[in-house]
């Protein structure tokens, strides 16, 4: 299984620093959380200038919500970046579940599933350069792609259109039981390819570990009300329970997992590597 790390959503000034010293070190990929109305980078915008500071790691929007963005935009952006990285992006896409976000984007809060479904097959047409929208992507397809959620009909879009799925939060023991469904799906489908499989967790190491989780996940989380406390509570704090994640889901059959960082020190870089491998 692959490790992962994503980048602080909380801190832009610091985020090309981090991205050199995680594309120097063990990380399969780089990953970046979107919103709208928080204080996070724009995702493509962000990874456009994280594909300069790299040469090898992988860049993924874990997840991009897609419906609060025009489609043919979208699509011009991602295959933009996917050509200035040497077709480094995975495109990781969901819904959304944030009503605030899509009222900043004069987006349709209700009807974003059917939005989304629309902007896949659109956004394949122009990957296939069938609409005059270009760059093309850097394989002359489209992106890698991966589809977040966890109702069946998610499940259904991630077998239709992407390469895998990425559950987003939650235990081993989450992952566990939705790989089958996901497996399932990509055979309803009629797919021979084996999906890749992604899960997410959160990591803040060092003396002030747990003040951190709690000033940037509870801040982050405050929308969910009492479930941000098991949020905080969640996040690996120390070096026996992020070894605990990383075993735990690669027992559960995930390809990869990305720790996303509640502390935006880039030395929590080096400690996370020393964490999980030493």
């Amino acid at each position: 299984m692959k490790l992962g790390i994503g980048l602080p959503a909380g801190d832009p000034d610091v985020l090309l620093d981090w991205a050199r010293r995680a594309d120097a070190g063990p990380f399969s990929t780089l990953g970046l959380l979107d919103r709208l109305v928080w204080a996070n980078p724009e995702p493509l915008v962000t990874l456009a200038a994280v594909a300069g500071a790299t040469t090898r790691i992988r860049l993924q929007t874990e997840v991009l919500l897609a419906p609060l963005r025009g489609t043919a935009l979208l699509a011009k952006q991602a295959a933009t970046v996917d050509r200035l990285s040497g077709g480094r992006l995975v495109l990781g896409l969901a819904v959304g579940g944030r009503e605030d976000d899509f009222a900043a984007a004069e987006a349709d809060f209700a009807g974003r599933g059917r939005t989304f479904e629309r902007q896949l097959e659109e956004m394949a047409r122009i990957w296939r350069d069938e609409t005059g929208i270009g760059p093309e992507p850097a394989s002359g397809e489209r992106p890698r792609l991966l589809i977040g959620g966890r109702t069946e009909r998610a499940l259904r879009r991630a077998a239709r259109y992407a390469d895998g799925y990425t559950m987003g939060g939650g235990p081993p023991d989450a992952l566990r039981e939705l790989i089958p469904k996901v497996r399932a799906a990509w055979e309803a489908a009629g797919r021979a390819d084996r999906p890749r499989t992604i899960a997410l967790i959160y990591f803040a190491l060092g003396d002030d570990a747990q003040q951190a989780a709690e000033r940037s996940l509870g801040d982050y989380y405050s929308f969910a009300g009492p479930y941000a406390e098991q949020i905080v509570a969640g996040a690996a704090k120390d070096a026996d329970t992020v070894r605990r994640y990383v075993d735990g889901f690669a027992d559960a059959g995930a390809d990869e997992i990305i720790a996303f960082p509640a502390n935006p020190d880039p030395a929590q870089v080096d400690l996370l590597a020393e964490a999980a491998l030493g």
